[in-house]
């Protein structure tokens, strides 16, 4: 990012004729969804003329397009320290403290614009939604320490839930997955069917009880001629799924998989694509591997959409069970003690070993820093050294930090995924860290490529596979996330 610094000097006409030009610029892109070309124009904008607080704000939208939110909260916070009466930006910062779970800080900036402009009623309504916001998450933290004892899959009675007769779709036999009921799972999906309530419900109490038992870390054995796939994040993109096994198969006991996070969120088909990886996970519980991503939490899926969906489909019940599930879901793979796959990054410092990671208690929320957060949040710069994460949690890490954590640990390369990457990967760190991203044209908007990761046991050398979108049935990503984001995010 571009340097903040005030100009004390005055700007030339020519410079600022020349940041304009660049501001129209970049508005085209951003029109366009090329988020990552219209911050490089308003980056250069901003070197003409720092003065300006639109070019802040303007960049500030870009990056919450791009879930950049620490850039976005700065940008937004230097716009306001630019022109105190520029609306948008208390919105959009209002919009990136949302986005990262810091409601009552969004809640003081529009309280501020209400009480500079008390006769602004977008203000009003705005302060209003965000108010409600605020006292439902404190009702719910109130029950939940009145309830804390309660938990919830022990408290679901699958007996006195009824098959009514007129439903058709895949079940369950002796209260068991088989791949039978997974095939025709996948196929009632497709026709935009909803499994029944007492089948999902069932599925998550299972998988639950096994993953309780699971380590932090988990480790995977892979036989010299046999193949393993590794794939990055779905978001919900359940056409897509269906695309990656078909061109390389179904998950088997000869088939493995590992995936590696954001099962959900964004992508309006999350309910079918984590009840189709759930439900192999019970039947291949040994050859179907999920690591927990940053999107399953209780604040991404309050905000992005899959909470949304789950009440939408089901009921809060339901989704407040997926949330007491995700809690339990391995935070990082190793396979062959040789590749460690995590869904954000490394780590803020240099002395975490891999039993540092086996020793996290993982059933919670994330905490906004340490090793659990790092795993799931960091990302990759190309440059040395760590610096303050452009998401506004974890950190980011250089190939000097990953070249120090794989000696340290005796490995020869990390995986992770966590970012949208235009060939659906990518080779960073000397060969050192892959990121490998599985949902294309993300979002319907992004365009980029999917990919996955193919190797053998003997070599683990990475071989990868990169695939289009294909058509889904018309319902938008974030048909199910909070209005009042998308709200404050126009």
């Amino acid at each position: 990012m571009a340097s903040n610094e005030e100009i004390t000097g005055p700007i030339s006409p020519e410079d600022l004729e020349a940041a304009e030009k660049l501001k129209s610029e970049a508005n085209e892109l951003f029109k366009k969804q090329n988020y990552n070309g219209a911050i490089e124009l308003y980056t250069k904008a901003i070197e003409k003329n720092p003065k300006s607080a639109v070019y802040f704000g303007n960049r500030s939208i870009s990056n919450l397009r791009l879930e950049n939110f620490g850039y976005a909260l700065t940008d937004a916070s230097k716009a306001i320290e630019l022109d105190k009466a520029y609306t948008k930006a208390y919105y959009r910062r209002a919009a990136a403290h949302m986005s990262l779970g810091k409601y009552k800080l969004a809640l003081k900036d529009f309280e501020y614009v209400t009480k500079v402009r008390p006769n602004d009623q977008d203000a009003k309504m705005k302060y209003t939604e965000c108010n409600k916001i605020v006292k439902k998450i404190a009702f719910e933290k109130a029950i939940s320490v009145d309830k804390k004892e309660v938990n919830i899959a022990d408290s679901i009675n699958l007996d006195a839930m009824t098959i009514e007769d007129e439903y058709e779709g895949p079940a369950l036999e002796d209260g068991k997955v088989t791949i039978k009921f997974v095939t025709e799972l996948m196929e009632y999906y497709k026709q935009q069917k909803k499994l029944h309530k007492k089948y999902a419900y069932k599925i998550l109490i299972d998988v639950k009880a096994y993953l309780q038992k699971q380590p932090s870390l988990v480790d995977i054995k892979v036989g010299d001629e046999n193949k393993f796939t590794v794939c990055g994040d779905i978001h919900g993109q359940f056409y897509d799924l269906m695309n990656i096994f078909q061109l390389n198969g179904l998950p088997s006991e000869e088939n493995p998989y590992l995936f590696n996070g954001d099962f959900v969120d964004r992508g309006s088909f999350s309910v079918e694509c984590i009840f189709t990886l759930f439900s192999f996970k019970l039947l291949y519980p040994n050859h179907f591997f999920m690591s927990r991503g940053n999107h399953e939490t209780l604040d991404m899926n309050r905000m992005y959409g899959f909470r949304g969906e789950v009440t939408s489909k089901y009921n809060n019940q339901m989704a407040d069970l997926f949330t007491e599930v995700y809690n339990w879901l391995p935070l990082a793979h190793c396979i062959n003690n040789r590749v460690l796959v995590m869904h954000g990054g490394l780590f803020s410092k240099d002395d975490v070993t891999l039993d540092d990671i086996r020793k996290v208690d993982r059933n919670k929320q994330p905490p906004e820093d340490g090793i659990m957060c790092e795993l799931l949040w960091s990302d990759p710069q190309p440059m040395l050294g760590r610096a303050p994460s452009k998401r506004g949690v974890g950190c980011q890490f250089g190939p000097d930090v990953t070249n120090t954590f794989l000696q340290r640990n005796g490995l020869d390369y990390v995986i992770r995924s966590h970012e949208v990457k235009n060939q659906g990967y990518e080779i960073a760190h000397d060969g050192k860290c892959i990121t490998v991203f599985s949902a294309p044209n993300y979002c319907d908007t992004m365009g980029n490529l999917g990919a996955f990761i193919t190797m053998n046991g003997k070599d683990l050398k990475p071989n990868f596979t990169t695939y289009e979108a294909v058509p889904h049935p018309d319902v938008k990503p974030m048909a199910y996330a909070n209005s009042f984001l998308s709200m404050l995010c126009q």
